[in-house]
C-alpha cells in the first residue's frame, strides 16, 4: 500500500504564502500545512486554517533564519533586535549543543511556540522544522520532550530515499548519503518518544524548486508505505520570500500543486492521501498497551 501526505512549510510567513496554501488545498492535491508561530502573517493562517476543516495542520519550529515568538529581552542570545534567529546552521549548532544558557533560551522558545499553537485551537496533526534544525539533536530532543504532553504524535524524518532519486535522474551524492544516515538517529531518538513518522520523505534535493516535470518524474516511483512530499507554495513573490529565499520558485511549487496532470498521475499510481498511515511508534514503559 501506498499512502501520500503533501505538506506545505512556512504557512504564516506571509499572505502570499497563505493564500498559495489555501489555493493549493481547495484545488489542488495538497492535504496539510506546517504553521510558522512567529510569522508576520501568522492570524491571517490561522484564519485560513479554521475556513479550511480538511486541512491538517502542524507546527513549524523555528529556530533558525526566521522569526522567535519570545521578545528579543526574554532570548538575548539566540536572536538579534528584531526577534530573528541567525543564519550560520554550523555556528547555531555548536552554541545550542555545547552551552547551557543557550540550551535554556532555546528550550523556553520551543515551549512558547508549542504553546502558541496550542492557543489557536488547532488540533496538532505533526510537527516538522525551518531548515529541518530538529536533526539536531539538541534542538530535536527538546521538540519530542516539549512537544508530546502537548499532544504532538507525528515527527517528520526527512529520509529522502538516494536510490529513488536517483531513477529521477538526480545522481547520489556524498552528501545525500550522509544526510540519509543522519536522519536514521532523530528517527530512532522519536520512536523511542513515543512519535510516528513517515517511511519516506521527498522535498530536500529540490528544495523550493519542486515544480510539475519534477513532480511527475517521482510520482511513478514512489516507494511503498506512506510518503511525505513538501513544498513551498505561494501566489505571488513578496518582499519576504525575495529576502529568504530568492531561489526557491514558489509560484512554480504552487503550479504543481494545482496541476491536472498531477493529480491524474497520483490517481494513476494509486497513493491514497485520505489518511496518514505511519510507522507505529513502539510502546513505552508508561503505556497501557
Amino acid at each position: 500500500m501506498k499512502r501520500l501526505t503533501v505538506t506545505a512549510d512556512d504557512f504564516g510567513l506571509s499572505e502570499a504564502v497563505n493564500e498559495g496554501i489555501e489555493r493549493a488545498h481547495r484545488d489542488g492535491v495538497l492535504t496539510s500545512a506546517s504553521l510558522m508561530m512567529g510569522g508576520a502573517a501568522v492570524n491571517d493562517a490561522i484564519a485560513r486554517a479554521r475556513r479550511l476543516p480538511s486541512l491538517r495542520v502542524g507546527l513549524h519550529l523555528v529556530v533558525i533564519e526566521g522569526p522567535a515568538v519570545l521578545p528579543p529581552a526574554e532570548i538575548p542570545d539566540l536572536v538579534d533586535d528584531a526577534g530573528w534567529f541567525p543564519t550560520d546552521q554550523l555556528a547555531l549548532g555548536l552554541r545550542y549543543f555545547f552551552l547551557p544558557r543557550i540550551r535554556r533560551q532555546l528550550a523556553a522558545e520551543i515551549d512558547a511556540q508549542f504553546a502558541a499553537f496550542a492557543a489557536t485551537g488547532l488540533a496538532l496533526d505533526h510537527a516538522d522544522s525551518h531548515k529541518h534544525m530538529h536533526l539536531h539533536p539538541t534542538v530535536g530532543a527538546l521538540m519530542l520532550k516539549t512537544g508530546r504532553p502537548r499532544g504532538l504524535r507525528h515527527v517528520r524524518v526527512p529520509r529522502e530515499p538516494v536510490a529513488v532519486m536517483a531513477r529521477c535522474g538526480v545522481p547520489p551524492t556524498l552528501a545525500a548519503h550522509a544526510m540519509s544516515a543522519w536522519t536514521n538517529l532523530f528517527r530512532t531518538q522519536a520512536l523511542r518518544a513515543g512519535m510516528a513518522t513517515d517511511d519516506n520523505v521527498f522535498g530536500l534535493a529540490w528544495s523550493g524548486t519542486f515544480d510539475e516535470d519534477r513532480l511527475l518524474r517521482l510520482i511513478p516511483h514512489l516507494p511503498a508505505g506512506a510518503t511525505e512530499l513538501y513544498f513551498h507554495p505561494a501566489a505571488a513573490r513578496d518582499p519576504m520570500i525575495d529576502r529568504w529565499m530568492p531561489t526557491y520558485r514558489h509560484e512554480a511549487e504552487l503550479a504543481a500543486l494545482l496541476s491536472p496532470s498531477v493529480r491524474a498521475a497520483l490517481s494513476r499510481h494509486q497513493p491514497q492521501s485520505e489518511t496518514r498511515q505511519v510507522t507505529p511508534a513502539p510502546a513505552r514503559p508508561d503505556s497501557p498497551h
